[in-house]
């Protein structure tokens, strides 16, 4: 059996309080997580991207990078990584530097999960949602499904 600490990075006020934390500290809460999830043996931990309110997990190569430089030992996450809304091309490039530099601990999980919000940002349709996607796993193939 194996353990997944996973994160969409919500930032929302508190529901007691109704105080809201600054970005900076709801990213460093993050970045504890994943330290204490490596410090406990913790097999991975995963960053969802989204790209509405209330999440700030806009950019999982960005954090995930971060977190390759100061851990060592537990795998990193996408989870998922929503190719439909990105350039294939640059999310193969971006997250094949990121394997590179946590040294293969990079696990890449592909899914067209865009909700109505980030649909309408990006404007891609239902229809034309996963037409994306072939280049990227194109992408993926031609490196024999790594970038090592």
């Amino acid at each position: 059996m194996k353990f997944l600490a996973i994160t969409l990075i919500v930032h929302a006020p508190d529901p007691v309080t109704g105080i809201q934390k600054p970005t900076g500290e709801r990213f460093r809460e993050v970045i504890d997580n994943a330290l204490l999830a490596e410090e406990l043996g913790f097999d991975g931990f995963g960053v969802g991207e989204r790209h509405e309110r209330p999440f700030i997990s806009s950019s999982p190569p960005v954090v995930l990078g971060h977190l390759a430089a100061l851990t060592s030992r537990i795998r990193l996450f996408t989870a998922v990584t929503t190719l439909s809304l990105l350039d294939p091309v640059r999310a193969y490039e971006d997250y094949a530097t990121l394997d590179h530099l946590s040294t293969g601990r990079l696990e890449l999980i592909i899914g067209k999960g865009n909700g109505t919000a980030q649909r309408e940002l990006y404007q891609v349709t239902p229809r034309t949602s996963g037409t994306a996607t072939p280049k990227a796993t194109s992408c993926s193939a031609a490196s024999g499904g790594r970038t090592r």
